[in-house]
């Protein structure tokens, strides 16, 4: 062992060398929670090189537990035969963790911290092809449009807005189960699939939750500001080929909310676009 992988296992060589490999090396698969042992063996029966994924996690001495990446080969003397093997690992935590940066970055809204439009849309996808697949099975989208936000950000500003939104944002998902899904779409848009509905009642239910509780004021540095939700409903049929014609039809749905005045909702019907 060298000082870097003393230092990255917490064995000193001379205890390593007092037990067995799998004890200084303890590797567990992250996602299985399974023990990797039995690498060396493995390389030295089959002489081929061993690449682990990037899914392995080193367990130290202490307990603690490094995400690594290693490669395990053999290692042959002049004439060819296997006497030994090398590993050579690295703690790669900065690289998960950049990962794991760009990974939110790309599928989470960063002002409210909720999935944004990409996830939301990947969730509606997945969720459709359930309901082709079992015939019982129903959802909803409803489409949000929060009433006079322009007029919010001209008379506080900017900042008062985004905080304004990233409150009102908690506000909305209170008014949901664990199972549901929020998203902001993007300004003051936001959207929310109920997954497994009983019928169109457990979505205007919800609908009416956003309207008594955006009812108190919201309170932002100081500032209590007023807002109500324009929201448009659809619901999931057999006739629908597509996932998105479902957030399509509530953000249609919302428009005539809008038309209608401020906290009002409408449920999609083909009527609202003939």
């Amino acid at each position: 062992m060298n000082p870097m992988a003393e230092a990255l296992t917490g064995w000193h060589e001379s205890e390593a060398l007092a037990v067995s490999i799998e004890r200084v090396l303890e590797i567990i698969d992250s996602h299985t929670g399974r023990k990797i042992d039995y690498l060396f063996q493995q390389v030295i029966v089959t002489g081929e090189v061993v690449t682990l994924p990037d899914t392995c996690i080193l367990i130290t001495k202490s307990g603690k537990q490094i995400p690594i990446g290693d490669s395990i080969a053999p290692i042959c003397d002049d004439h060819g035969n296997i006497n030994g093997a090398i590993i050579i690992f690295q703690d790669i935590s900065e690289r998960k963790k950049i990962e794991s940066q760009l990974l939110r970055h790309a599928f989470y809204d960063s002002l409210t911290s909720l999935p944004n439009r990409v996830l939301f849309q990947d969730v509606l996808q997945q969720v459709f092809e359930r309901s082709k697949q079992q015939k019982d099975y129903q959802f909803a989208v409803l489409f949000i449009d929060l009433d006079g936000f322009k007029g919010i950000n001209d008379k506080f500003g900017h900042r008062i807005g985004d905080e304004f939104l990233a409150v009102a944002a908690q506000r909305l998902e209170s008014c949901l189960r664990n199972e549901d899904t929020i998203a902001r779409l993007g300004g003051d848009e936001f959207a929310i699939l109920l997954e497994d509905i009983i019928n169109i009642t457990s979505a205007t239910q919800v609908a009416q939750r956003i309207h008594k509780t955006l009812e108190s004021p919201l309170n932002i540095n100081g500032h209590e500001i007023f807002t109500t939700a324009s929201i448009g409903i659809s619901i999931s049929n057999h006739e629908y080929e597509e996932a998105g014609l479902l957030l399509r039809d509530a953000d249609i749905a919302m428009y005539h909310a809008k038309d209608k005045g401020k906290a009002n909702y409408v449920i999609f019907h083909e009527r609202l676009i003939s």
